[in-house]
């Protein structure tokens, strides 16, 4: 298949390198020009369990230089920039071409929509673990799953075409009709510890040094399920609040993305997930004290953050 992923961060390169690595026709595309002239002058370095080495057989390049329309196109931009990377690449998408998303948060079918029809739209959630280590260099250490499926619900050709494309590649990908069960339980998971840590700056690790922690965590677990219930979707929030448990325990010296984020002093994803939550439970009538008060206090440090880089010193 002709390949083109949009974002290719540390997620966008660890899949395009390994659909390179299987033959797929893939191209990089991302407005990171260290990141892409890296690749361009040594192919993509990619240090898996499988072992380091340098991916030569793709492409790298900004989205006004991509060409061609690619048979599927994957979507690993941060959600708040889905609508502007679309656009950029809206030259690239032809009659036939799928779009996956794969990113965090909510409302990313809804933005894909403004470009693509619902049945060329597939949607998912990951658990692959990936680090851009530094310019054309990506560390995954671990394993994952993807689950994904057709936004209209459908299963047609291009669904098996692509989920067999990500098995071969070794991403241990399946056609999942309740996919949104996954990502809902997944926005669970990243409003609970993503905004914690965010507002906190406690590494995943430090979550758990008392137990205030925990039970914060599974306050918002309990809240964004409840919401995701309101809305008919199937959940299990003992599942939901053991891997919270586990990710505590186990994910030493981590800081979440959110998290990194700050730190950095970059706009976070806190609306496409505290945000998406906090506008859905409203729909419903839903209350999410635990949710909102989060989503307020990382967008005061947003904000924080915003006015120290525009204030004259």
């Amino acid at each position: 298949m002709k390949i083109a992923i949009v974002g290719a961060g540390a997620m966008g390169s660890l899949f395009g390198g390994l659909l390179a690595e299987r033959g797929h026709s893939v191209t990089l595309i991302d407005v990171n020009v260290a990141h892409l002239e890296a690749i361009r002058a040594n192919g993509l370095r990619l240090h898996t369990d499988d072992g380091d080495r340098h991916i030569h057989a793709l492409q790298a390049c900004q989205p006004s230089q991509a060409e061609g329309s690619p048979d599927l196109m994957l979507v690993f931009t941060k959600t708040l920039h889905t609508a502007s990377a679309l656009a950029g690449v809206a030259h690239l998408i032809g009659a036939d071409t799928h779009v996956l998303s794969l990113q965090n948060g909510l409302g990313n079918v809804e933005v894909i929509q403004r470009h693509v029809a619902p049945s060329r739209i597939l949607i998912g959630v990951t658990t692959w673990p990936a680090d851009l280590v530094g310019p054309g260099y990506v560390h995954s250490h671990g394993q994952g799953v993807v689950r994904l499926m057709s936004a209209d619900g459908s299963e047609h050709p291009m669904l098996a075409k692509v989920v067999q494309a990500l098995v071969d590649a070794g991403l241990a990908c399946t056609a999942d009709p309740a996919v949104w069960t996954a990502i809902w339980e997944k926005v669970a998971f990243n409003a609970a510890l993503n905004s914690i840590c965010a507002v906190s700056h406690c590494t995943v690790d430090q979550l758990g040094v008392i137990n205030d922690g925990y039970d914060l965590a599974y306050s918002v677990v309990e809240e964004v399920l409840a919401v995701a219930q309101a809305q008919g979707i199937a959940v299990d929030q003992d599942a939901c609040a053991a891997r919270v448990t586990d990710a505590i325990s186990r994910h030493v010296g981590h800081k979440p993305s959110m998290l990194q984020d700050v730190l950095a002093g970059r706009k976070t994803e806190v609306e496409a997930i505290n945000g998406a939550v906090v506008a859905a439970a409203e729909r419903s009538g839903i209350p999410v004290p635990c949710t909102r008060t989060l989503l307020r206090l990382v967008r005061l440090v947003e904000a924080r953050i915003a006015s120290a880089t525009t204030t004259p010193h």
